[in-house]
């Protein structure tokens, strides 16, 4: 399933999505940078609360599919247009975390 398709199928808000066609190999959830870096894994569906510059930093050393931000939270605009620029793909949803990733995996 690509970005794209996983994005029109659970209903998420397009933040940024300049690589639409990535294909969503996996999923992860957690809110700790360093302990992401060393356990998410290359193609995933990043499911996070965090919305600070570091994200696409993350996102792009793992070269995951995408990154979801969780239970509404804002994300500031400089992250948005990093994001773009870096070729990170960003969606959100007010879901809880949780409840983001069972959906996610039931689709995966």
């Amino acid at each position: 399933m690509t970005v794209n398709e996983l994005a029109s199928a659970l209903k998420l808000r397009v933040v940024t999505m300049p690589e639409p066609d990535t294909v969503v190999e996996g999923g992860y959830a957690g809110d700790l940078l360093s302990w992401v870096m060393g356990n998410a894994t290359q193609g995933c569906a990043w499911m996070t609360i965090m919305t600070n510059r570091n994200i696409v930093a993350v996102a792009q050393l793992i070269d995951m599919a995408c990154v979801i931000i969780t239970e509404g939270s804002d994300i500031p605009e400089d992250v948005v247009q990093l994001a773009e620029k870096q070729g990170i793909n960003i969606l959100a949803t007010d879901q809880p975390t949780y409840e983001t990733c069972v959906r996610v995996s039931s689709l995966i």
